[in-house]
């Protein structure tokens, strides 16, 4: 049995923290300038250079890729041979803190959201499984709103046939349009139940970009391929790049349902890891 105290725990939250709202991930940045390469549209292009900029000066002046420093959602694999010595939802939430003021990123969070009132840095969104092994693995997602308000969800019947979900999903995107800041990346979550379908579509995001679902792998570059025929393109101004990748994750679920859940996110996509 590993023992890890909740005062690591804190402080790897904090720096994941930074790390996520100030250097963009790899494979984003990468399907990024593949799409600047292949871009067409002259509008388009400079904007996709704009973007590309924004995140290389952001990574070297150490500044928020974007103002919208997100919503943060933690996310914890916890080894099952693992002893945390602490509260870990209070370290989390005081690495978030920690984090954010460091960094001078913004507090975007209510307590309350019906009276709204003042805003913070936390508490977070934090999910956790038990997985094997002794370490844990610590994912933060800051995760803006323009691009949050856009998630949708849809119970379809089991009988359903496969175009209508691809339209589903196609017309959430078009409906997200130039207020969610494309080239997005759309997270899909099929089966379970209506939250955890929701949970799945945001999980999807994770995934590294070029790491396609062996089982869905045609139904994603389907869905890429005609998400980026709507013509919306970057900060929807127009061109080819309307989405960078389309990530399904799916899971069993009820004889009587199939939730079908849509998650989008700008081209900010942000997420840092560590294992300890």
């Amino acid at each position: 049995m590993k023992t890890i105290p909740a005062q690591e725990i804190k402080a790897v939250v904090a720096d994941l923290c930074i790390q996520a709202n100030q250097v963009l991930r790899v494979d984003v940045f990468v399907a990024l300038k593949k799409a600047y390469l292949a871009e067409k549209n002259k509008r388009a292009k400079e904007i996709l250079k704009a973007i590309i900029d924004n995140a290389r000066i952001a990574e070297k002046e150490k500044l928020a890729i974007c103002q919208d420093t997100g919503l943060p959602v933690v996310f914890l694999e916890i080894g099952k041979d693992v002893h945390i010595k602490g509260d870990v939802k209070a370290a989390v939430n005081k690495g978030i803190e920690d984090g954010y003021k460091r960094a001078s990123l913004r507090n975007s969070i209510i307590r309350d959201p019906l009276a709204r009132g003042t805003s913070g840095y936390s508490p977070a969104v934090i999910h956790s499984d038990i997985v094997k092994g002794d370490k844990i693995k610590i994912t933060v997602l800051p995760k803006g709103f323009g691009c949050e308000n856009k998630s949708q969800l849809k119970m379809f019947k089991p009988t359903v046939a496969l175009d209508e979900i691809k339209k589903f999903i196609i017309e959430a995107v078009k409906s997200a349009g130039p207020d969610a800041c494309p080239p997005f990346v759309v997270g899909v979550g099929i089966g379970a139940t209506a939250d955890y379908a929701s949970l799945l579509a945001k999980k999807a995001l994770l995934r590294k970009l070029k790491t396609k679902n062996s089982k869905f792998k045609t139904l994603e570059e389907d869905l890429l391929k005609q998400i980026n025929k709507l013509n919306i393109g970057p900060m929807g101004l127009g061109g080819k790049a309307t989405a960078l990748a389309v990530n399904i994750e799916t899971y069993p679920t009820h004889i009587a349902g199939l939730p079908v859940s849509v998650n989008i996110s700008c081209h900010a996509l942000r997420s840092a890891t560590k294992e300890i």
